[in-house]
Order: C-alpha cells, then sequence, then structure tokens
C-alpha cells in the first residue's frame, strides 16, 4: 500500500513538473517555487472542500484508506460502512474527496521535496555565492510540510478533534506563506524607500491579526458553528447574546464534547460565532489602513491596492454565509480569501523589509562615495 501511494503521490507531482520543465522561462527554479505556491493555495482550498463537505473521515484510517491505496480497492469496506448509515461519515463520494485531498498533499510534499534537493545543490556549486539557493527556508519548508503530515494524520486518528484540525489548517497557511516568501527571493528587489521599515512593522501586525482571525475562522469550522447566529449585525437579536466562552474555548476536547465529555451546550457555540465575527471588524480595518498606506509606496502600491481588494470581499463574503446560511461554494471561497491574504500579506511584508534595505543600501553607497 505504501509504494502505491508513493506513486500516486509522485504522479499527482508528474503534471506541475513537467509544465516546469516545458516553460520558456529560463529560471527554472523561480517556476518551480511559484508552481508549488500556487498548488499549495489549491490544496488549501480543496482541504476546506472536504472539511466544509465532512469528508474529513471518508477514510477512516491513514495513510490509506480501509489498508487500501485507493477507495476502489476499499469499495466493500466503503459500501458496508454507507449502509449501515447512508448519511454518516463514510460514503463513496466522501471518501473520494479524502483520498484525492491526500494525493494532493503528497505531490505538493514531492515538490518542496525538488525544492530543497535544488536548492542545497545550487548551493554547494556556486560554493555559497547565491542567497536566493540559501537552503535554509527550503529545509525549513520540508519539516513544515513533514509536520503538516503528522497533523493530517492525527486529523483522522483523533476522530477530528477541533484543535487538531485547527492547527492543521494553520500549517497549511504557515506553508503557504513560507513557499510565497521563498518565489518572493527569486524575483527582482523592488525600489528602494525608506519608509519601507515603518510599513513592514504595520504588516507583520497585520499578519498576526490575520493569523489570530484565521485561528478562530478554523475554530468556527471545526466546531459546526457558522449557523450559531443567523442574523447580522445582532446575534439572536441581541448585541451581546448568551455566551459560553469557558465551554466554547476549551482547547483539548473532542468534536461537539465539552472537556467533561458532556455535549457542547449552544451558548458555546454562539461565543465561538461571535468572537470570529466581531475581530473580523478589526482585521478589516487594519488592512484597509495598511493597504492604503501600502500604496503610498512604489515598492507595494500593487500588492496594497490587492489587500484592500481582497479584504474587502473576504468581508463580503463572510457577510453572506450568514445571510445565504453557509452554501458550501460561498464557504469555501471564504476559506480561499483567507490563504489569498496569507499570500498578499506575506508579498507585503517581503517587499517592505526590501525596499527598506535597498534605501539602506543606497545610503551606504552615497556616504562611501562621498
Amino acid at each position: 500500500m505504501l509504494i502505491q501511494l508513493a506513486i500516486m503521490g509522485l504522479l499527482a507531482a508528474m503534471l506541475p513538473l513537467a509544465i516546469v520543465w516545458a516553460s520558456s522561462d529560463a529560471d527554472k527554479y523561480r517556476k518551480l517555487v511559484w508552481v508549488t505556491v500556487f498548488l499549495t493555495f489549491d490544496l488549501i482550498m480543496f482541504g476546506a472542500f472536504t472539511r466544509l463537505t465532512d469528508s474529513g473521515l471518508g477514510c477512516p484510517d491513514w495513510p490509506g484508506c480501509y489498508g487500501h491505496a485507493n477507495p476502489l480497492q476499499a469499495h466493500e469496506q466503503i459500501s458496508a460502512a454507507e449502509a449501515a448509515m447512508p448519511t454518516g461519515p463514510v460514503t463513496v463520494a466522501k471518501a473520494w474527496i479524502e483520498m484525492i485531498h491526500r494525493y494532493l498533499a503528497m505531490g505538493v510534499g514531492v515538490l518542496i521535496i525538488a525544492i530543497m534537493v535544488i536548492a542545497w545543490m545550487r548551493w554547494l556549486k556556486s560554493k555559497r555565492q547565491e542567497a536566493r539557493f540559501s537552503p535554509g527556508l527550503p529545509t525549513m519548508l520540508f519539516v513544515s510540510v513533514c509536520l503538516q503530515g503528522a497533523f493530517g494524520a492525527w486529523t483522522v486518528t483523533l476522530k477530528l478533534q477541533p484543535a487538531i484540525v485547527t492547527t492543521h489548517l494553520l500549517l497549511g497557511m504557515l506553508l503557504l506563506a513560507m513557499l510565497t516568501w521563498l518565489g518572493a527571493r527569486q524575483s527582482a528587489v523592488p525600489a528602494s524607500s525608506p519608509d519601507g521599515r515603518r510599513l513592514a512593522l504595520s504588516a507583520a501586525v497585520g499578519s498576526a491579526l490575520l493569523a489570530v482571525q484565521i485561528a478562530l475562522g478554523g475554530w468556527v469550522s471545526t466546531n459546526y458553528a457558522a449557523l450559531a447566529c443567523l442574523d447580522f449585525p445582532l446575534c439572536h437579536g441581541k448585541l451581546v447574546p448568551e455566551m459560553d466562552f469557558a465551554n466554547g474555548f476549551e482547547l483539548w476536547r473532542h468534536l461537539g464534547k465539552t472537556g467533561d465529555g458532556d455535549w457542547l451546550p449552544f451558548p458555546a457555540l454562539t461565543a465561538i460565532h461571535w468572537v470570529h465575527r466581531n475581530f473580523a471588524f478589526v482585521v478589516v480595518a487594519w488592512l484597509g489602513w495598511l493597504g492604503l498606506r501600502a500604496m503610498r509606496i512604489d515598492a507595494t502600491r500593487r500588492t496594497g491596492r490587492r489587500i484592500l481588494i481582497v479584504a474587502g470581499l473576504q468581508f463580503m463574503t463572510g457577510m453572506s454565509t450568514i445571510f445565504l446560511k453557509w452554501p458550501l461554494a460561498l464557504a469555501v471561497v471564504h476559506n480561499g480569501g483567507a490563504a489569498a491574504l496569507v499570500l498578499l500579506l506575506t508579498m507585503l511584508n517581503f517587499e517592505a523589509r526590501s525596499a527598506a534595505q535597498a534605501a539602506v543600501n543606497r545610503a551606504a553607497t552615497r556616504l562611501s562615495a562621498a
């Protein structure tokens, strides 16, 4: 089974590798990194689809499906489970969704291994002269994707425990951010700006706020609290409804249960939803201000404009999911918006820091020339 799964991972990576190889881009390494960024973004979107369709336990074991490499080989066991519980966690469709997600994840893992190997080879060949091939970050990516795989396994073996599933989401976003930073490192250095340092600090704060909001959103999703409040801007007709923060935000507990093993009360779900909803105003306000500030600097103008657009769309899809009662397609798009903001804020952090460093280097050059 493990050999068959390894072959599936290699097959999933073959198409993007072929695209990179056949590309007219002279810098194949840069192309490979950005293709991997694109596929990681897609993987996060498909992971959201897997979670939102309740397919996380479509194959209740790991890494295979009932000990097999694909649902076809496990058709008898899957059909028996579906017959016993037609609306349960195991169906033929859910099994395929879950395994396709795993195949895609393995494919991204193969691409990251390729990135790490190439970086080490180029770094050693250039006698450690080319900074963009520094293997530290690619090696960290390899460690991160292995850790992400472990949390993927625990997601299944611990039966969708909210803390594990939310951490799995956060690690996926971190992987996207690290890949984006690596991709930005392959590109040309932007124009210098003395304002870059202050913007970089503001962008770092924005990234931290976004990380908290994504964690809260993951907590909403993994606890199935998306429909805990169906009105807006109020919740159950109140500005501050009845809420149970202690049980809602107790981290180590089983899905749908309190830490003591009782059923999770509805006010706990209300608390989870209400906190995520209201913290969104803080995040959108900061990102709006940050985007406008970035647009005043040549080196970050385009990224700042994109942050404004995506943050606005993300807020709109968040509100729409409430009014439309969390339709699947819109919920997946909302997850994709969060991933897009991670990518854009990572780019802004890199551009702002690079612009500030370029300004320092330029000043030093002038001083030495004088």
